[in-house]
Formats: structure tokens, C-alpha cells, sequence
């Protein structure tokens, strides 16, 4: 039995470039920055940046982080995407809430959720 989150990480292939995807892009803070391993507050839950071996070859696939924006889906879409964001495609509306997905600078899927209106 999983008794909480330790932790949630994506593997990056360069790490600057992924800080500054996540504070500059995403707008969250960086707690720490190293070469190798990097934490970003992404409103009380960390998410940790690690650094690919250079011996290991980059594979789509992993964890999946959702952003709750803190305005409407659609306004932080169009600000995303004025930051150089390509989105896999439109906002996708469903029962159970509205999905973006889009991917971080080094190629991890990441998404935004607005959950259904009242």
C-alpha cells in the first residue's frame, strides 16, 4: 500500500534548458538547481528535473504532470503558446474536465485540466 507521493520526476537532456522551461515558461520557482538534479515548486507538490546519462538514449514516454491554471484554460493556452508552447491540439472537453496537452522542452508530455464547470 503507496502511502503517499515521494516524488515526481521527468528526465531532461539539458538541464538549463529545462529550469528555464519550467520558472521562465511554466512561471513556477526553481527550490534548487544542479547539473544533475534540479527541484521545482509546483505549488506545494516538487517536481524533480533529472538529468539523462550522457550513455542513455531519450525515449518518449514517463510521467504525465496536469497544471491547474490559475485563470481560464484558454487564457493560459494562448500565453503558452506567445512563450514558443506547441500544443498537440485544441482543448479537449470531456465529462470529467478539459484537457491541453503540450510538452516541455525536453519532450516529457505535460498537460493543462480545468475541471468541469458547475
Amino acid at each position: 500500500m503507496a502511502s503517499g507521493v515521494a516524488t515526481v520526476w521527468v528526465p531532461v537532456d539539458d538541464m538549463d534548458r529545462a529550469v528555464r522551461f519550467y520558472t521562465d515558461v511554466l512561471g513556477l520557482s526553481a527550490k534548487n538547481t544542479a547539473a544533475d538534479w534540479s527541484e521545482i515548486d509546483a505549488g506545494g507538490l516538487t517536481i524533480g528535473l533529472n538529468a539523462r546519462e550522457g550513455t542513455a538514449a531519450h525515449a518518449d514516454g514517463g510521467a504525465v504532470i496536469s497544471f491547474t491554471p490559475d485563470g481560464g484554460i484558454e487564457d493560459e493556452v494562448r500565453r503558452l503558446q506567445e512563450a514558443g508552447v506547441q500544443f498537440a491540439g485544441d482543448i479537449a472537453s470531456y465529462d470529467w474536465g478539459r484537457i491541453a496537452a503540450f510538452r516541455d522542452s525536453e519532450g516529457n508530455d505535460l498537460q493543462l485540466y480545468a475541471p468541469p464547470a458547475d
